[in-house]
């Protein structure tokens, strides 16, 4: 049976959601203004994706863009409505369920507002775990496929004059870095919905079951709050069976520039000389190094930076002089989906970050 999503819901998706972000994943107060409005006009319902029959539409509502920028973004709650909407025309069938490509800071709520209004459901289902730079990752093997796709993209900042509403067919590996751009041009976050499948590829491509972990990891969080900052840590630790790479580090540089392909590109640096850890970001945290150039976590494994109460910090977040832990959970003990395993959605990820990532990422 399906779940109702309530408003005491919506604080647990942005608590669990904002960890598994890992440094990016959207913002936490957009993540609630979806959440909330959709409990409030409707009722989103969650389902796994065997309630669904194997021929029912299943599309990706995501939001695109670089989440530490500073560019003057504007996303509203109608913008994922109406992503859906244009998807729907252009498929010219209704779709039955959103599943989406990234739990995250907003990104675990990208399918609530349109399952509150249009009635397509919350599949319980990630294209990854985590959240990640490009779409390709988070696109359930279709990366490298030639079957063309649709994809649309919704959003923009209006004083500006920077609104724009898209639909696009190709081949997803070819028409994803065209919604990266669209997302530049809206002013830096736009929200999508993409990549309509069938029930049944989701099932055996997606990540199931990634937004009952968030909810349960947020629930968790929420639960340890009242006993302090050190309980919601070990909360965290024990609820993702991660570990704690640094505690109280300090962060000494954040060398990151935003880019023309809406990335957020460069590393983050926690503690001196031969304790110093070198978080390499792209977006999101990618790869940690230790001083003496040992890998010590690389995607998809989650790398979360957290205060000392426990708070998920985005890269966009830090500054040098901060006390972080750095949360390691590896890829071992996560569902992974067929996006993280597809070698095609690499190479443009490990050229922007001078750094081997598929080696470890594609090793069984």
């Amino acid at each position: 049976m399906g779940r109702i999503l309530t408003e005491k819901d919506v604080e647990a998706a942005v608590r669990g959601g904002s960890v598994y972000a890992a440094g990016g994943g959207g913002w936490a107060d957009h993540g609630r203004m979806l959440g909330n409005a959709a409990v409030s006009i409707g009722k989103p319902e969650l389902v796994s994706v065997d309630e669904l029959d194997d021929a029912d539409w299943v599309a990706t509502a995501a939001a695109i863009g670089a989440p530490a920028s500073t560019t003057p973004w504007e996303m509203r709650g109608v913008d994922y409505i109406k992503a859906v909407e244009l998807l729907q025309d252009a498929l010219g069938e209704p779709v039955a369920g959103l599943m989406v490509g990234q739990n995250g800071r907003s990104s675990t709520l990208n399918g609530w507002l349109p399952s509150a209004v249009l009635g397509t459901r919350v599949v319980d289902a990630v294209g990854d775990m985590r959240a990640h730079p490009t779409g390709d990752m988070g696109a359930i093997g279709l990366a490298g496929s030639p079957e063309p796709m649709i994809q649309t993209a919704v959003g923009g900042n209006r004083d500006v004059d920077r609104y724009i509403e898209m639909v696009i067919r190709g081949a997803t590996g070819r028409v994803s870095p065209v919604l990266r751009t669209a997302a530049d041009m809206s002013g830096g976050f736009i929200a999508s919905c993409r990549n309509p499948v069938s029930a049944a590829y989701v099932r055996d491509n997606a990540a199931l079951g990634g937004i009952s972990l968030a909810l349960s990891l947020g629930e968790a969080i929420l639960a340890a709050e009242p006993s302090g900052g050190r309980a919601v840590v070990d909360a965290i630790v024990k609820a993702v069976d991660g570990t704690l790479l640094a505690t109280g580090g300090e962060v000494t540089a954040v060398d990151i520039v935003y880019t023309a392909e809406a990335f957020d590109i460069g590393t983050v640096t926690v503690g001196r000389g031969d304790e110093a850890l070198t978080l390499h970001v792209m977006n999101e945290y990618m790869a940690i190094v230790s001083a003496d150039g040992r890998r010590l976590a690389t995607f998809p494994d989650i790398i979360t930076t957290l205060t000392p109460k426990g708070e998920p910090l985005s890269v966009g977040q830090l500054r040098p002089g901060m006390k972080v832990h750095i949360l390691h959970v590896p890829k071992s003990v996560i569902p992974l989906s067929a996006g993280v395993r597809d070698a095609s959605v690499y190479p443009p990820v490990e050229k922007a970050l001078g750094l081997s990532i598929a080696d470890y990422a594609l090793a069984p």
